[in-house]
C-alpha cells in the first residue's frame, strides 16, 4: 500500500541480512562520505596549496563533471562484467585516486585526482543499491531503505571525519579514505557473490534515448536547477562560514543527519499525504527562502540555515529520484543514468561558478543566484506537472522506499 512505513513490521528483517550486503552497505557509507569529505577542510587546502576559493571548489567540479559522464558508462559496464567486479572496479579507482589526493603537491594535481575518484564512485554508487537489492533479505523495501541509511550516514559522517582527520593535515582524510574502502575492497571481495547480469545489456546511448521522454526530461531539468542550489550551499558555504574544520564539520554532520531523517523518513510521510508534485515543489521554496536568509544574515543565521537546508535537500533528493523512476517507461537503471547524466552537470558548475560570481560582485549573489536557480526548478515542476503525472503517481505516490533508487545511485 503506498504510503506504508518503512519502520513498520513489513520491514522487520532490515537488520538480517546477509554478510554480503553488510559488506555493501558499508563501502556505499564510505562511498558517500567522500562527497562532503572535503567540507571543512576546503580552507585548509587552499591554504596548504596557495590556493583561491575557486580553484579548490573545482576538487568538486572535476569529480561531478566526471561522475556525469560516467553515467553513460555504468550501465554499460555492469551489463558486460556484472556487480560484482563493477563495485570492486570503483572501489579500486577510488583506493587508487583518494591516496594519490594526499600527496598532491598543488590544486591541479589534486583537482586531476578527484576527477579519477569520481570515477571510481560513480562507477561504486551506480550498482551498489542493485547489487544490494539482488542480496538483500526481506524484500527490496528493507534493501532500499538500508542503502537510503547508508546514503545518509555516508553524507553525515564524511565532513565530520574531514574534520577530525584534516584539523592535523589536510591530507589525511584522503589517506583515511583510501584505507577505508581498500577495507571495502577486502570486505565486498570476501563476501559478496556475483549477482545475474541483466538478460539485455546496457549501450552508451540509452540513458540519451531515454531523456526523450518528456516526463522524464522535465524532472532532469528541474533537477538540474535544484542541483545547482544544492552544491552552491555544500561546496560555497565553507568559505563563507571560515570556521575551523572542527567547528565547519560540526555545522556539515548536524547538515547530514536532517538530509538523512528528512531523506529515509519524512519525505515518504510527506508524499503520502501531499503527493510528490507539491512536496518537491513547496521544499524547492522553503530551499530559496533559506539561500536568501543565508546570503544575507549574520553569522549564526548562516549556520542556522546551512542546517536547515539539509531538511529541505533530503526531501528533494528522494522526492526527486522516485519521480525519475516512475514518470517513465524505461527500465530503472537507464532512466537514472539519464536523469543523473543531466543533473550531475549543475554539480559541477556551481562549485565552480559561485566563488567566481562573489569575485564579479559579493559574497551575498551566489546565494541570490542559487535561490533563483531553486525556484525555477519549482517552476519547472509546476509547468510541467502534466507530463511529471505518470499513472496518478503523484496523487498515489511510491515512495523511494519502495521502489525508488538513491538520488546518489545511477
Amino acid at each position: 500500500m503506498p504510503g506504508k512505513d518503512p519502520f513498520d513490521e513489513g520491514a522487520g528483517s532490515l537488520l538480517h541480512q546477509p554478510k554480503a550486503v553488510w559488506a555493501t552497505a558499508g563501502a556505499s557509507v564510505v562511498a558517500f562520505m567522500g562527497i562532503g569529505l572535503v567540507d571543512p577542510i576546503l580552507p585548509s587546502i587552499a591554504k596548504g596549496l596557495e590556493a583561491t576559493p575557486s580553484q579548490v571548489s573545482l576538487l568538486f567540479t572535476s569529480y561531478f563533471l566526471i561522475t556525469a559522464m560516467a553515467m553513460l558508462v555504468t550501465g554499460f559496464v555492469s551489463s558486460r562484467i556484472g556487480g560484482r567486479k563493477t563495485l570492486l572496479l570503483g572501489l579500486a579507482l577510488v583506493v587508487v585516486f583518494a591516496a594519490l589526493s594526499g600527496t598532491s603537491s598543488s590544486v591541479g594535481e589534486l583537482v586531476g585526482f578527484r576527477a579519477g575518484w569520481g570515477l571510481g564512485n560513480a562507477l561504486f554508487v551506480s550498482t551498489a543499491l542493485a547489487v544490494i537489492v539482488g542480496a538483500a533479505a526481506g524484500g527490496s523495501a528493507a534493501a532500499i531503505l538500508l542503502y537510503e541509511s547508508a546514503l545518509g550516514l555516508g553524507m553525515a559522517c564524511g565532513p565530520l571525519v574531514g574534520a577530525l582527520l584534516g584539523n592535523a593535515s589536510w591530507r589525511y582524510p584522503f589517506f583515511g579514505t583510501a584505507v577505508l574502502m581498500a577495507i571495502g575492497f577486502l570486505c565486498i571481495t570476501a563476501f559478496l557473490k556475483e549477482q545475474p547480469r541483466p538478460a539485455k545489456k546496457t549501450s552508451l546511448l540509452d540513458p540519451v534515448k531515454a531523456l526523450g521522454h518528456g516526463g522524464l526530461a522535465s524532472v532532469a531539468t528541474s533537477a538540474f536547477f535544484y542541483n545547482y542550489s544544492f552544491f552552491t550551499i555544500l561546496a560555497f558555504t565553507p568559505f563563507v562560514l571560515d570556521m575551523t574544520p572542527y567547528r565547519s564539520g560540526a555545522v556539515f554532520f548536524a547538515w547530514g543527519l536532517l538530509l538523512a531523517v528528512f531523506s529515509v523518513l519524512v519525505a515518504p510521510r510527506l508524499q503520502a499525504r501531499f503527493g510528490s508534485l507539491k512536496v518537491v515543489g513547496g521544499s524547492l521554496v522553503l530551499l530559496a527562502v533559506d539561500l536568501l536568509v543565508l546570503g544575507y544574515g549574520d553569522h549564526t543565521a548562516a549556520i542556522v540555515c546551512t542546517i536547515l537546508s539539509g531538511a529541505f535537500i533530503g526531501m528533494n533528493n528522494t522526492v526527486y529520484t522516485e519521480l525519475a523512476l516512475g514518470v517513465s517507461d524505461a527500465p530503472r537503471p537507464v532512466a537514472s543514468a539519464g536523469y543523473n547524466f543531466v543533473r550531475w552537470f549543475a554539480a559541477a558548475a556551481a562549485p565552480f561558478l559561485a566563488p567566481k560570481i562573489e569575485e564579479w560582485s559579493d559574497v551575498h549573489i551566489p546565494f541570490v543566484v542559487a535561490a533563483a536557480t531553486a525556484v525555477i526548478g519549482a517552476l519547472v515542476v509546476r509547468v510541467r506537472r502534466t507530463a511529471l503525472t505518470h499513472e496518478a503517481e503523484e496523487l498515489e505516490p511510491r515512495h523511494a522506499t519502495e521502489d525508488g533508487v538513491s538520488a546518489f545511485a545511477g
